[in-house]
C-alpha cells in the first residue's frame, strides 16, 4: 500500500507509516482537506523532512524510555564540560571519548596511506568525523531510530571538539601525541595538523581553525540534545511515561 501522506510504499498489514508515522485509521476518519493537499511544494517538503526526522516507532517500553531519558540527561551534563572548557586544557583529548575516536582516526591514516602524505594526514581527522556520520545515517534511514541518530550527532559534535586541541597545537607542538612524544620531538609530518596547515599555507590561522572546529562541534552537540529531547517527549506522550 502507499501512504496517503508521504507516498511511501509498504506492506498492506501496516497500521502506521514506517516513514512519516501517519496512523492510517485516523487518516481515513479525518482525511486532509483539499486546501491542505494543495499546499506549496516547499511547505510540503519541509513538513515531510520534519516528520521524517521526528518519526518515532509505534512500539516501545517505559523501561527503554526511562533509560533513554537518563542517557540524554547524562549527555546534557557532560556536554558542558566539552563546550565550556578552554581548548588549551585539552579536556576532550583526556576524556574517554578520545579513546573511542582514536581507532577511527588511525584507521583513516591506514586506509589512505597510498594517496599521498597530505591526504593521509587529513584522513585521520576525516575518519573520526566520518564514523559518527555513518552511524547517524544508518540509524536514521535504515533502522529508523531517530533517538539513536541524535546520539550519533552528539558524537559527531564531540569529534569536532576532540580535534580542536590538536589543530590548536600546530605551532606550539607541545601536545602529547600517540607514542608519548610531542610535535617538537617528532619529524615533520608526524603531527597531522602542523603538516596540513603548513602545506595549505594556513599555519598562522591554527587557533582560528581550532576555534571554528570547537564552535561547529558545540552547535552539533546542542542540536543533538534538542533533537533527542524532542524525540523522547514524543515517545513519552505516546507511551504515557
Amino acid at each position: 500500500m502507499e501512504c496517503p501522506k508521504c507516498q511511501h510504499q509498504q506492506p498492506d498489514t501496516n497500521t502506521e507509516c514506517i516513514r512519516c508515522g501517519l496512523i492510517f485509521n485516523r487518516y481515513r476518519l479525518n482525511p486532509r482537506p483539499a486546501s491542505e493537499k494543495k499546499a506549496e511544494p516547499t511547505e510540503s517538503l519541509f513538513r515531510r523532512v520534519l516528520d521524517y526526522i521526528l518519526f518515532i516507532k509505534p512500539e516501545g517500553s517505559r523501561i527503554a524510555l526511562h533509560f533513554r531519558i537518563a542517557l540524554l540527561l547524562f549527555l546534557f551534563m557532560w556536554s558542558w564540560w566539552f563546550i565550556l572548557t578552554p581548548i588549551e586544557s585539552n579536556y576532550a583529548g583526556r576524556s574517554f571519548m578520545h579513546l573511542v575516536n582514536l581507532p577511527f582516526h588511525e584507521a583513516g591514516h591506514v586506509l589512505t596511506r597510498f594517496f599521498g602524505a597530505f591526504i593521509c594526514s587529513l584522513s585521520g581527522s576525516l575518519g573520526q568525523l566520518l564514523m559518527p556520520l555513518i552511524c547517524m545515517g544508518v540509524l536514521m534511514i535504515k533502522t529508523r531510530d531517530n533517538f539513536g541518530a541524535s546520539v550519533a550527532l552528539w558524537w559527531l559534535g564531540e569529534s569536532f571538539i576532540d580535534l580542536a586541541p590538536y589543530i590548536n597545537d600546530a605551532r606550539s607542538l607541545t601536545l602529547p601525541l600517540l607514542g608519548g612524544n610531542t610535535g617538537h620531538s617528532s619529524p615533520f609530518g608526524f603531527h597531522d595538523w602542523q603538516f596540513i596547515l603548513v602545506k595549505a599555507g594556513l599555519i598562522r590561522h591554527d587557533h582560528l581553525i581550532a576555534g571554528l572546529a570547537k564552535t561547529v562541534g558545540s552547535i552539533f552537540m546542542i542540536a543533538a540534545l534538542a533533537w533527542g529531547g524532542t524525540i523522547l517527549y514524543r515517545q513519552f506522550r505516546r507511551i504515557g511515561g
